[in-house]
């Protein structure tokens, strides 16, 4: 009798069947050289001990796994976002995913060096830390994708948002409202930092609101968007657009904390529609990056770069939208 902890195997099944291992291999992969009779009786017993094909060795035998390797950080709820689309994505295609994490203690090296072992065909790196000369020698050895990050490197295939448009939008959003004192919180060293900076200063020049650009220090993480929200307190704006969602929500509790009620006297944009950003309690406003879009473009990608096809362009950029949820109102009367 099996153990209900130990995998059922082809052995198994051929044991209690009293055949072969090679017949029940037959059986199992559908190919000709089993009787009616057998076949039947094999796949009874198969179904009756919950045998599993381990279709991942049988691919493996072959010389190919179908195997995509997936790096994300779990610090970035974002991440865990887009992973539910590279899945559908994947699934549609015919591939799996293998999932690697970088964490506080646990470098991306350290993740994408786990996936290389894996035998994965192809990488796929959300926002990836790792220097350009270090994905441009990854991309040596198999197809990469960097999604969310600009990689000047011709052998990394590149899926993004069009951040600088995002943060345009935030603006463009909050002046129709009829705010001017829009501050920024930046996104420091972050990837895409830099690309949302520019397009909020763009915007405020564009609306003749160059002389009231504010930028203020901040970074990805909720705690940065509360240093934030204390380095504002002393003279607030009427309005703030924010590096990403987690920033925002940092700072909209020390704002509420300190009697700033959103949106009645300050409005706030996040940036990335992350899933939490949907919950009642927290009703953000906030640049969406299209996950369905850009992950069927990041599999599709990997995969043209696994079987060859030939690519146009390396770079994929893909355009934001904004969604206007409950942080965001018009220009408060103070008396």
């Amino acid at each position: 009798m099996q153990t209900p902890d130990r995998r059922i195997t082809l052995a198994d099944v051929a044991a209690e069947a009293g055949v072969s291992t090679a017949l029940v291999s037959i059986v199992m992969r559908g190919a000709p050289g089993a009787g009616a009779a057998t076949r039947e009786r094999v796949l009874e017993i198969a179904q009756r001990l919950g045998y599993q094909p381990d279709s991942r060795a049988r691919l493996l035998r072959s010389g190919r796994s179908r195997l995509l390797g997936v790096v994300f950080d779990v610090r970035h709820p974002f991440h865990v976002d887009v992973l539910t689309g590279l899945y559908d994505a994947a699934d549609k295609a015919g591939y799996q995913l293998t999932l690697s994490a970088e964490t506080p203690r646990r470098a991306d090296r350290a993740a994408v060096d786990d996936l290389l072992q894996d035998r994965c065909e192809a990488l796929i790196l959300l926002t990836p830390s790792l220097r350009t000369a270090d994905l441009a020698a990854l991309a040596a050895r198999l197809p990469v994708v960097a999604m969310m990050r600009a990689v000047r490197q011709r052998d990394v295939d590149v899926v993004q948002t069009d951040d600088r448009r995002g943060a345009r939008q935030a603006v463009d959003h909050l002046v129709g409202l009829g705010h001017r004192r829009i501050a920024h919180v930046d996104g420091g060293t972050q990837h895409g930092a830099a690309e949302r900076r520019t397009g909020y200063e763009e915007a405020m020049r564009d609306h003749g609101l160059g002389g009231l650009i504010r930028i203020v220090p901040g970074g990805s993480g909720e705690e940065d968007g509360a240093r934030a929200a204390a380095g504002l307190l002393a003279d607030p704006p009427t309005a703030v657009t924010t590096f990403n969602d987690l920033a925002a929500t940092g700072l909209l509790d020390v704002l509420r904390r300190h009697g700033l009620d959103a949106p009645r006297d300050i409005s706030v944009v996040g940036y990335d529609d992350s899933s939490f950003s949907r919950l009642a309690h927290v009703d953000l406003t906030t640049v969406a990056q299209d996950i369905e879009e850009m992950a069927t473009r990041a599999v599709g990608r990997a995969i043209d770069r696994i079987e060859t096809v030939p690519v146009a362009r390396r770079e994929v950029v893909i355009a934001p939208r904004l969604v206007v949820r409950g942080t965001t109102g018009p220009l408060p009367i103070r008396s």
